[in-house]
């Protein structure tokens, strides 16, 4: 899992994958709670999903522009279009509903 990759902006637009992007900070007991739980489906979905994590403390610009109010915030994009938006801490099961809803056929 990527911290920030170099050109967010054209890796949510360009990849071929659907990128799944887990808005967090170091202090966001919920963040922690998370945390394993993004990492657990990076892993399981390895191939089919690029799977990133921005610090909204460090990347303030990037949060500002996806209008992130509350951590954790997870977002799927593919191809420049948001195709999930969660806030809080989800369990396994539910983040992979939702994310199995939301991946492109």
């Amino acid at each position: 899992m990527a911290v920030l990759p170099p050109g967010f902006e054209d890796l949510i637009n360009s990849s071929e994958l659907p990128v799944l992007v887990d808005f967090y900070a170091d202090w966001c007991g919920p963040c922690k709670m998370v945390s394993p739980v993004i990492a657990r489906l990076a892993k399981e979905y390895k191939g089919r999903i690029v799977t990133v994590k921005i610090n909204t403390e460090k990347k303030q610009d990037v949060a500002m522009r996806y209008a992130i109010q509350s951590i954790p915030t997870i977002m799927l994009f593919h191809k420049g279009r948001q195709l999930m938006r969660l806030q809080g801490a989800h369990p396994y099961e539910s983040l992979k509903a939702e994310l199995d809803r939301s991946l492109p056929r």
